[in-house]
């Protein structure tokens, strides 16, 4: 026997070893994750974040109902739905367009409000997921559902009273209507749409703990990833809002650069899997420990947004 026909039969044998050993301890793959054959809703699903979690979910065998106003254009996905978040009407026809029952809802999709009026970047990044929530998936998941939404590191602070005082009247309110009429009534409504994304993370964070609460009793988990800059085609829009890239840089950790749209996929994709069963109501940052830093006082900590002391100034300038 010559030795590359014996290098042949010994590089197959253990490519047949190690093919047979790597299936788990009864000689079978396992689905941790637990997404075969589960029904998840994404919306976002074309770009960025939302593209990449859209992505693992069809590699990890979900059924993928991808929502966003532009194209998804992934191979595996269920089907694409052309929809608008800012519109109720929108999001009814798009949930028409889905099986009745749900197990898992990525709240992924938002604008940064540097092309929108407060109201409508409101609507997108706060207000349709709590309808969503509320109006549609109370209905429409069971025990063993969950819910994990991309929220931001710039929704920080939102315990505090000064914010609470602003955006809860919002949360509180009931249906879609009403919701914006709390909206259209206020001082808010006369922000930048750039104010409205803090607004909306700041509500959104506090909402994760309120709904988590809420369905609870229905076995439903409910949690959320926080982001630190990271580089999507939004990226352009944050960098001017920030002040340049360097400021977004401040918000990266050690890792000194912007963090992928894969690397935030990957956490909530398992916030919102089997392997994280037992985990609800989590406000999960991703920043790689800036944010920890400044709370334990490492390095100084960045200023955050005083909703109250904000509307105040306006109140005041006005008087």
């Amino acid at each position: 026997m010559s030795i590359s026909l014996l290098l042949t039969i010994l590089i197959y044998n253990k490519g047949r070893y190690f093919n047979n050993n790597y299936k788990g301890r009864d000689n079978e793959m396992k689905d941790y994750f637990g997404y075969v054959g589960k029904i998840c809703v994404i919306t976002g699903a074309a770009s960025g974040m939302g593209k990449a979690a859209t992505e693992m979910l069809v590699d990890l065998g979900a059924r993928v109902y991808a929502l966003d106003w532009t194209d998804v254009n992934i191979d595996g996905i269920e089907k694409y739905i052309h929809t608008d978040l800012s519109q109720k009407e929108s999001i009814n026809q798009a949930f028409q367009e889905i099986p009745n029952h749900i197990d898992s809802f990525f709240g992924i999709a938002g604008v940064s409000g540097a092309k929108c009026d407060f109201i409508t970047t409101t609507k997108i990044d706060l207000i349709s997921n709590k309808y969503i929530c509320e109006e549609i998936l109370a209905n429409r998941m069971s025990e063993g559902g969950s819910i994990a939404f991309m929220t931001s590191t710039g929704g920080i602070g939102w315990e505090k009273e000064g914010n609470k005082k602003v955006y809860l009247p919002v949360l509180e309110a009931r249906g879609w209507e009403a919701t914006v009429e709390v909206l259209e009534k206020s001082i808010l409504s006369q922000l930048p749409g750039t104010l409205g994304y803090p607004f909306s993370k700041l509500a959104m964070n506090y909402y994760v703990a309120k709904l988590q609460k809420e369905f609870s009793s229905k076995g439903i988990r409910v949690n959320a990833v926080l982001p630190g800059s990271t580089d999507t085609g939004l990226k352009d829009e944050f960098t001017n809002m920030a002040g340049g890239e360097e400021e977004l840089l401040k918000h990266c950790g050690y890792a000194h650069r912007l963090a992928q749209s894969q690397e935030m996929g990957k956490p909530i994709v398992f916030l919102n899997s089997d392997m994280a069963s037992y985990i609800s109501g989590e406000l999960m940052i991703v920043d790689y420990g800036s944010t920890i830093e400044e709370t334990a006082q490492i390095k100084e900590a960045a200023a955050t947004i005083d909703l109250s002391a904000l509307l105040e100034h306006i109140a005041n300038m006005k008087g």
